[in-house]
């Protein structure tokens, strides 16, 4: 994999800074339109309904709205790593998650088919215990 520093285009690059935006904003108009027609996801979310693979992208924008309800962050990338199927980006994410002070480091791993995201799987760097008491 290719670690790439600074900021200039890449396919992760695009493909974070699209992701960033639907959780920061909840524009996800950006993020669907670099999605295969068979697009799915992964994500640590420790609640029955999202413990395992989702699949489209209206799911992808329920996830956006679900998020948005309990989480407002801003993303920071920090690492970048590419090769030709798969791009990583490890990142901060700043902000409140329940109305409580959160910080946190996780990744987000895309996996391309061609210059489109097929899926991807996100990874957190402590549990997200907040997600299940308000």
């Amino acid at each position: 994999m290719e670690k790439h520093a600074g900021s200039f285009p890449s396919r992760t690059g695009e493909a974070f800074d699209a992701f960033r935006q639907a959780f920061e904003t909840g524009h996800t108009v950006d993020f669907l339109e670099k999605v295969t027609k068979d697009f799915h996801f992964f994500v640590p979310i420790p609640l029955e309904g999202w413990n395992h693979k989702q699949q489209g992208k209206e799911r992808f924008e329920e996830l956006i709205r679900f998020e948005r309800s309990v989480l407002k962050v801003q993303l920071t990338p920090l690492i970048e790593l590419e090769n030709e199927e798969n791009g990583m980006v490890v990142f901060r994410a700043e902000g409140s998650l329940n109305g409580r002070p959160y910080r946190n480091e996780l990744a987000v791993v895309f996996e391309y088919e061609a210059d489109r995201i097929r899926c991807f799987r996100e990874y957190v760097g402590m549990p997200l215990k907040n997600y299940e008491a308000p």
